[in-house]
């Protein structure tokens, strides 16, 4: 049987193709220039189309995992995704049966999906997962599963408030984790004390050479982080904190930047937080959606 999970992104879409005695196919595409609905379903259709045409040895696909960034309600339908508000309204649920004829489709929030993979690829139980990226993603497994669980939403780790006078999140609040600690959101405070525009690259050079700007704005992202890690511990007391994405993945000593912050921050007597790196990079989310498929 063949399992095919599904990372919807904001920018780009990946595929992982899973059969029993082969090694997994990869794939991915961006979404197109033309930003509607019906320009992403039809992209989406013809690499649909295009996975089944490729001479990969794998048959055909039992079940669909996704992994999604918008949100999601009870009945399939999307209320809402800043980063593509047109898919507001779309009935997932229907498009997925469309496009996957015969197969069994499941969908759930990515960072959800990223904590599972995480935890089930560390062996721990009891994790908390935070994704960094063009948003913030995230998730908690307590004794191995997903809370509150797949079709009851999402853990949203991406919009606590850890700053209520700060800036404007995506969502429309003030001080989100994500408004504050998402790529995005760092690369325009590192232009703000540059002075100038920041690409990635630039960012990750400086902060490697210790420039004082680039130092600032990744230190305010990860006090953040810190004090979201630090708020759900006291809650639900993981045994480990994973961070992970491709913007923490591509500035080294981000995670331990976190790490340190959150020892820092932590409450006396309160619950003793481990921090490290999320062993997935940025596919944490697609893996997720193949153990979705598999039924995880």
């Amino acid at each position: 049987m063949s399992f095919l999970g599904i990372d919807v992104g904001g920018t780009k879409v990946a595929f992982r193709l899973e059969t029993e005695g082969l090694p997994p196919y990869q794939a991915a595409f961006p979404w197109p220039a033309a930003a509607s609905l019906s320009a992403d379903l039809a992209a989406l259709a013809r690499e649909v189309g295009a996975l089944g045409g490729h001479d990969h040895g794998h048959g055909p696909i039992e079940a669909v995992g996704v992994a999604m960034p918008a949100t999601v309600d009870r009945s399939g339908r999307v209320t809402t995704w800043p980063n593509r508000p047109y898919w507001t309204g779309l009935d997932l649920g229907a498009a997925l049966r469309e496009l996957f004829p015969g197969a069994e489709a499941r969908w759930a929030d990515d960072g959800d999906l990223a904590a599972l993979a995480e935890a089930r690829l560390a062996g721990c139980r009891d994790v908390v997962y935070l994704g960094v990226g063009t948003g913030i993603g995230g998730g908690v497994v307590l004794d191995g599963r997903l809370l509150p669980g797949i079709g009851r939403g999402s853990c949203e780790i991406g919009h606590l408030v850890v700053d209520r006078s700060g800036a404007v999140c995506a969502c429309g609040r003030r001080g989100c984790v994500q408004a504050v600690a998402s790529g995005p959101a760092t690369l325009r405070r590192a232009a703000e004390l540059r002075g100038a525009p920041v690409e990635f690259a630039e960012l990750a050079t400086a902060f490697a050479a210790g420039d004082g700007w680039a130092t600032a704005a990744v230190e305010e992202s990860c006090d953040a982080l810190a004090a979201a890690a630090v708020g759900v511990s006291e809650l639900t007391s993981p045994e480990l904190v994973l961070v992970g994405g491709g913007f923490a993945h591509g500035l080294p000593g981000f995670t331990d930047l976190v790490a340190e912050r959150v020892r820092r921050i932590g409450r006396p007597g309160g619950p003793a937080v481990t921090v490290r790196a999320a062993a997935l990079d940025g596919l944490s989310s697609l893996h997720g959606a193949v153990l979705l498929a598999r039924g995880a």
